[in-house]
Formats: C-alpha cells, sequence, structure tokens
C-alpha cells in the first residue's frame, strides 16, 4: 500500500473513531467472505460500519481518535457505531452464531473495554426497547383504569 493511501485510511478512520461511541475489536480469523458479507449487512441494519485494518494503521487511527490503552494482536476487524449499544450488540448477535468471530476489546464512550464490559453493553435494551417499556409504563394506569370501568359497567348490568 502506497504511503499516500495509508495516511488517507489513517485519516479516514481517526475522523470516523473520533465521532463514535463505540469501537468493537474482534478477531475474525476463518470466516469466509460470505459471513463477512453477513455480518456488514447487521452492522448496516444497526447504523455501524465495519472495516478489516491493519494493525499499526489502527493504532494511529485510535491515537488520533484519543482512544489508548488496547494492544493489537493477530487478526483484527473493527465495527463502529455512533449509538454506544449497536456495535455491542453487532458483534455479540454475530459471535453467537459464528464462534469463529471473538470479541477480544473496545472503546466504550472513548474508553478501553474488555469483552466482558462489551458482552455488558450488549446485553443492554436498544433505544426502540427502552421506548416501548417507557410507554407501556406510562399506559398501565390508563389500561387498568379501563378494565376497572369495565368490570364496574359489567356489574352494574348484572345487578339491573
Amino acid at each position: 500500500m502506497l504511503k499516500s493511501k495509508k495516511a488517507e485510511v489513517i485519516e479516514q478512520l481517526s475522523n470516523s473513531f473520533a465521532e463514535t461511541t463505540a469501537v468493537v475489536i474482534c478477531d475474525y480469523k476463518g470466516l469466509t467472505v460470505s459471513e463477512l458479507e453477513e455480518l456488514r449487512k447487521a452492522a448496516r441494519a444497526k447504523d455501524a460500519s465495519v472495516q478489516v485494518v491493519k494493525n499499526t494503521l489502527a493504532n494511529i487511527a485510535l491515537e488520533k481518535a484519543g482512544m489508548t490503552g488496547v494492544e493489537l494482536k493477530d487478526t483484527n476487524i473493527f465495527i463502529w457505531s455512533n449509538e454506544v449499544i449497536n456495535a455491542p450488540k453487532v458483534a455479540a448477535n454475530f459471535a453467537k452464531d459464528n464462534e469463529k468471530l471473538v470479541v477480544k476489546a473496545g472503546y466504550l464512550d472513548k474508553e478501553a473495554a474488555d469483552a466482558a464490559q462489551i458482552d455488558a453493553y450488549a446485553k443492554l435494551p436498544g433505544r426502540e426497547e427502552l421506548l416501548g417499556m417507557l410507554a407501556a409504563t406510562w399506559m398501565a394506569p390508563l389500561t387498568n383504569l379501563g378494565f376497572g370501568l369495565d368490570a364496574l359497567r359489567q356489574k352494574k348490568e348484572a345487578e339491573a
């Protein structure tokens, strides 16, 4: 790879990493091309990005983005997103079906995180799920009131 191309990759990655809240680093050794495409499709569905990057270039880009504390070894694929939960969810969900993808480490809100922390974030409910839970909580009193009024109506009808 030419130096100019390397500089372009570093610049693009450092800008992307600087704007994200979650970067997950996984080992992808043994995955086929079609499996990698499935991972990319799953990431696109969650507004996340996936890219295989050389460790030296990734180290420079991460350092420029203000992320330090994770040592990169062997083969790595990077999954990142603007929502802190999306990248860990993509990695964890894909790793369930493909044991060849192994979550190594990452960055959550620009802080280094190990695989256990990333797994914990992956188990959190997403924004839509949380909004649904909130709406159900707000609607519960009205629903109960409706059931109560209907029961009262049925009782009055039975008495009459």
